[in-house]
């Protein structure tokens, strides 16, 4: 079984792709496989990111034929990867997370077999390099806070950080079905585990991330965050009914 695949999204990002910094990365991680989703983009992202297959032989490109959302395209990913992983991650392509971050995370998981999932989490400590615009921090404190009273009913601090690490065999039932909302899916995601493992509480860890810059130009728009709300309750009602 191979031990770890890290996957990536795109969608639209040709603009904010540096080829030869990708390839840098991906080249010093050689003991990591990543598979980039091209997501339906309209622009040269999937020219670059076959550039990149073609030049690196632990990178492989996944094309979906339209936009389908990062939910959506990372479950592909995940369903449709041919090889077992022992461990599959996700992280987001403007690299606001760093790989290297990424390991880190991998690394505690290999260190802790008896851990699922390991949550990256942008607490911002001493020492470290925790870098976000204090509307997205407030705003992000709220949506926690909501979800973890009244979705979950677990302390989480951040189920949006876009990196997670998963074992592979959990991560193929986690991400068996289509999930409700393009943006939120980690909140989806918790809940399917937390459903069907009882001893969740002791076998899902957040994980402080050193490093988390925030880029500009995010993907999440301002009709995104507005719609939030009523993302919460489709998932509120949709697995409320499930428990029942």
């Amino acid at each position: 079984m191979n031990q770890a695949l890290f996957i990536i999204p795109f969608y639209n990002e040709g603009k904010r792709i540096s080829f030869d910094s990708y390839r840098e990365i991906i080249d010093a991680s050689k003991e990591i496989d990543f598979l980039l989703i091209n997501d339906g983009s309209s622009d040269d992202t999937l020219d670059i990111l076959n550039r990149l297959s073609e030049e690196l032989q632990n990178s492989t490109v996944y094309s979906l034929s339209q936009n389908s959302g990062k939910a959506e395209a990372i479950r592909q990913g995940i369903l449709h990867n041919p090889k077992e992983y022992e461990y599959i991650g996700y992280l987001d392509a403007d690299f606001s997370t760093p790989v290297s971050e990424m390991i880190k995370l991998l690394d505690y998981a290999k260190k802790n077999r008896d851990i699922d999932i390991v949550l990256g989490s942008r607490v911002k400590l001493l020492g470290n390099e925790v870098v976000r615009s204090q509307a997205r921090h407030y705003f992000g404190r709220i949506f926690a806070t909501i979800i973890s009273k009244l979705i979950l009913r677990v302390p989480v601090y951040d189920t949006q950080c876009g990196a997670k690490i998963i074992k592979g065999d959990i991560a193929k039932k986690l991400f068996d079905k289509p999930f409700l909302t393009r943006w939120i899916f980690d909140v989806e995601m918790l809940l399917r585990y937390k459903m069907s493992y009882s001893d969740s509480l002791a076998t899902v860890k957040e994980f402080p991330l050193e490093i988390w810059i925030e880029k500009g130009n995010t993907s999440i728009k301002l009709k995104e965050f507005l719609i939030f709300p009523f993302q919460i309750l489709k998932i509120y009602f949709h697995y409320d009914k499930k428990k029942g």
